[in-house]
C-alpha cells in the first residue's frame, strides 16, 4: 500500500524576513505566547514591505465583496451553495462553470447521491439498531450539550459500527463523491503529494436524529481546523505562509501543502484527521428553514479569523476570543462582516449529501417546533496520507472491539452489541480506508 509522505513543516524564509516561533505543544503560559506569536506576525508582515493595516485592508476589500454577493442571493432567495447531481459527478460530466462555482463557494450539495429509498432503510435500519440493543436505557445523558434540546435521547447518537453507517462508508458512490472532492483541492506541489485523492480514509462519526415536533437552539458560528495551534504549529505556519508573509493575494484555500502533517492542540472539535471536506448523508427530507445547516460560503474567510486577532484593537494576549480547549467561535463584536453571509443548504431529500470545505465557517439554525425528522449519518471526506494513516489504526482498533473512536467521548455502547458491522463484511473500499490489505480468499 502506497504511503503518502509529509515533508517536515517549516515556515519558508522570504527574502530577511524573520522565522516565527512555534509550539507544538500547547504553551505553557499562553497570554505570553499569544503576545509573542502576535507580535512576530506583525514584524514578519511588516518586512515584506506591507504594514498589515495594508494586507489587511486589501484581504477585507476582497471579503466584502462576497459578502455583498452573498447577501444578494439571499435577498434574492436564491442559495449560494453549488449543486451537483450524482450522475454528473460519476459521469465526469461536471461542467466548468459549476466547478468554478465550488472552488469559490466551497460547499456543495449532491443530489441523488443515494437512492432515496436506500437512505430511508438505513434510517430504520440504524433506528431497528439501537433499539434492539436498548440505547434508550444504556444511554447515559438527559443532553447531548449540542444542539441545547431538551428530550430523553440525544440528537447526536454516539454510535458508529452500524451495517447502515459502514455500508455507506464503503460504497463505490461514496467513493466517487469523495474522489471529486479531494480533486478539487491542488494535492501536488513543488515535488510532493500530499495525499492519495482515490484512496479515502475512514472516518468514522456519529449519527444524528431529531424528531418532529422538538424545540431546538442550533449550533452558533464556528469552523474546525483548529484554535490556537492555527497561528502556533510549525505545519500550520506553513500551510498558512501567505497570511502570515504579507503575501495575501498569493493565499489559496484549497492548497493541501502542509496540510497533512499538522496536529491539532485539544478542542471541542478536534479531529486526528486531515478532511477535505467535512459532509454528511440525509436520511430524511429536510426543508431549509427547519433548523438545518449553514455556511458562509467563503473559503477565503479563514485568512480574515487569522489576522483579524493582529489589529490594535484586540488586546494583545488574545486572539478574538479563540483559546485552547474550545471550539473556534465567531464573534459578532471581531466578525460581523462574516456573519452577515451565511447561506443555508437548500431543501435536502433523503439520499442527498452535503458537503463543506474543512475551513468553512459553519453552524445550525434553531428551531422551534420542527416538522418532519432531520435525520443525518456524518461521512468526511478524508484522503490517504501519513496523518491519516496514523489515525486508520486507532480506528481499526475501536472497530474491531466496537469501541468509540479516539477522537469522540469515551462512551462504546457498542461493545456488546452482536449485531454491530464485522470485519469479514468490509469490501476493498473498507479494507483500505482502515488501512487494511485485500481480503484474503477463503
Amino acid at each position: 500500500m502506497a504511503r503518502i509522505m509529509s515533508p517536515a513543516p517549516t515556515m519558508p524564509s522570504s527574502g530577511d524576513q524573520p522565522v516565527l516561533p512555534t509550539w507544538e505543544e500547547i504553551p505553557t503560559d499562553l497570554a505570553q505566547a499569544t503576545s509573542e506569536i502576535k507580535a512576530a506576525i506583525r514584524a514578519r508582515i511588516e518586512s515584506s514591505g506591507r504594514s498589515l493595516e495594508d494586507v489587511f485592508a486589501a484581504l477585507e476589500a476582497a471579503i466584502v465583496e462576497r459578502v455583498n454577493e452573498v447577501e444578494a442571493n439571499n435577498e434574492a432567495g436564491e442559495t449560494s451553495w453549488t449543486v451537483v447531481d450524482y450522475d454528473d459527478i460519476a459521469g465526469g460530466n461536471v461542467d466548468s462553470e459549476t466547478l468554478a462555482h465550488l472552488r469559490r463557494s466551497g460547499c456543495l450539495v449532491v443530489r441523488d447521491h443515494f437512492s432515496r429509498e436506500q437512505a430511508l432503510q438505513w434510517d430504520t435500519d440504524i433506528l431497528t439498531y439501537v433499539q434492539d440493543n436498548d440505547f434508550s436505557d444504556a444511554y447515559g445523558g438527559a443532553d447531548d450539550g449540542f444542539f441545547g434540546t431538551d428530550k430523553a435521547l440525544p440528537e447526536m447518537y454516539p454510535v458508529y459500527w452500524s451495517s447502515a453507517q459502514m455500508e455507506a462508508h464503503q460504497s463505490d458512490r461514496m467513493a466517487t463523491v469523495q474522489s471529486f472532492l479531494h480533486r478539487r483541492w491542488n494535492w501536488t506541489s513543488n515535488g510532493s503529494q500530499w495525499f492519495d485523492p482515490d484512496h479515502h480514509a475512514m472516518y468514522p462519526d456519529r449519527i444524528r436524529r431529531r424528531p418532529p415536533g422538538v424545540d431546538s437552539a442550533g449550533l452558533g458560528a464556528h469552523f474546525d481546523t483548529g484554535n490556537l495551534d492555527l497561528w502556533m504549529t510549525s505545519a500550520y505556519q506553513a500551510s498558512f505562509r501567505h497570511i502570515f508573509d504579507g503575501a495575501i493575494e498569493l493565499f489559496d484555500p484549497w492548497d493541501a501543502a502542509h496540510r497533512t502533517a499538522g496536529t491539532q492542540y485539544p478542542g471541542t472539535t478536534m479531529c486526528s484527521a486531515f478532511r477535505t471536506f467535512q459532509g454528511w448523508t440525509a436520511l430524511s427530507d429536510m426543508a431549509n428553514d427547519q433548523g438545518v445547516l449553514w455556511s458562509i460560503p467563503i473559503p477565503e474567510a479563514i485568512a480574515y479569523l487569522l489576522l483579524r486577532p493582529l489589529l490594535r484593537d484586540v488586546p494583545d494576549d488574545e486572539m478574538c476570543g479563540v483559546t485552547v480547549n474550545r471550539v473556534f467561535a465567531l464573534d459578532e463584536r471581531w466578525h460581523s462582516l462574516l456573519l452577515r453571509a451565511k447561506s443555508s443548504i437548500p431543501d435536502v431529500q433523503a439520499g442527498d449529501s452535503v458537503w463543506w470545505h474543512c475551513d468553512l465557517v459553519h453552524g445550525v439554525a434553531g428551531v422551534t417546533n420542527q416538522v418532519g425528522w432531520g435525520n443525518v449519518m456524518y461521512i468526511p471526506a478524508a484522503p490517504w496520507c501519513e496523518r491519516n494513516e496514523t489515525y486508520a489504526a486507532s480506528v481499526l482498533s475501536a472497530f474491531e472491539t466496537g469501541s468509540s473512536p479516539s477522537d469522540f467521548p469515551e462512551e462504546h455502547y457498542e461493545r456488546g452489541w452482536s449485531n454491530r458491522f464485522s470485519i469479514d463484511q468490509l469490501n476493498e473500499h473498507g479494507r483500505r480506508g482502515l488501512g487494511l490489505g485485500p481480503a484474503r480468499a477463503r
